[in-house]
């Protein structure tokens, strides 16, 4: 991981690294293996940042095609709440943060119903429910997802620390400045006035 490709990551490596956003749990399993760069001696195992990288970029491209205002983004987990609002405020989407209601997407006489045309969720274990419904509705699900996470009804997997509060920020940070690029919406070469601090929840 050290030796190629870290030239070509969307942040400089350091950063990654200080916001843990490539350490996983001392749980694996057999979906995440291939993402899994090594185990650390504390049992920790410990993601590969250039997949994350290149799934980001991919995620991107893709989210890039759909309307926009059709994207649902989920996070159940209190850390992801306001990366997801954040990204959604920016790019248009639609968030749901909190308990996912079911039915949402599949009773169309459901109050709030919706159908998205793509779903991102912060992780598959958490947001289970609004994973299962894209699911049934043909939908497909990007998913950010931890060595510990299963890939059951996921389309695309972007690997990273989906449990930490600076790595939630930076991933939905680097994934919504990718979307701005892939929309031309801002250059690959300029500085963007929004922060990582902007995506980070509050303690």
């Amino acid at each position: 991981m050290e030796s190629q490709g870290v030239e070509d990551l969307l942040l400089p490596q350091e950063i990654l690294l200080s916001a843990g956003v490539h350490i996983g749990t001392r749980v694996k399993t057999r979906d995440m293996e291939p993402y899994i760069y090594k185990v650390r001696p504390d049992g920790l195992f410990v993601l590969d940042m250039e997949k994350m990288n290149e799934r980001i970029k991919v995620a991107a491209k893709f989210l890039a095609r759909m309307n926009q205002s059709y994207i649902a983004v989920s996070s159940s987990k209190r850390y992801g709440r306001t990366p997801v609002e954040r990204f959604c405020e920016l790019t248009g989407a639609k968030p749901f943060t909190g308990r996912f209601t079911s039915g949402t997407f599949t009773n169309p006489i459901f109050s709030d119903f919706f159908e998205p045309e793509i779903v991102v969720v912060t992780d598959s274990i958490a947001d289970a429910q609004i994973v299962e419904e894209a699911s049934l509705m043909g939908v497909p699900v990007i998913a950010f997802c931890s060595t510990d996470n299963s890939l059951k009804n996921i389309d695309l997997v972007i690997p990273m620390n989906n449990k930490g509060r600076r790595s939630l920020a930076i991933a939905y940070w680097l994934l919504c400045r990718q979307l701005k690029r892939e929309l031309n919406e801002l250059s690959p070469e300029a500085d963007w006035s929004v922060s990582i601090d902007d995506f980070e929840t509050n303690l």
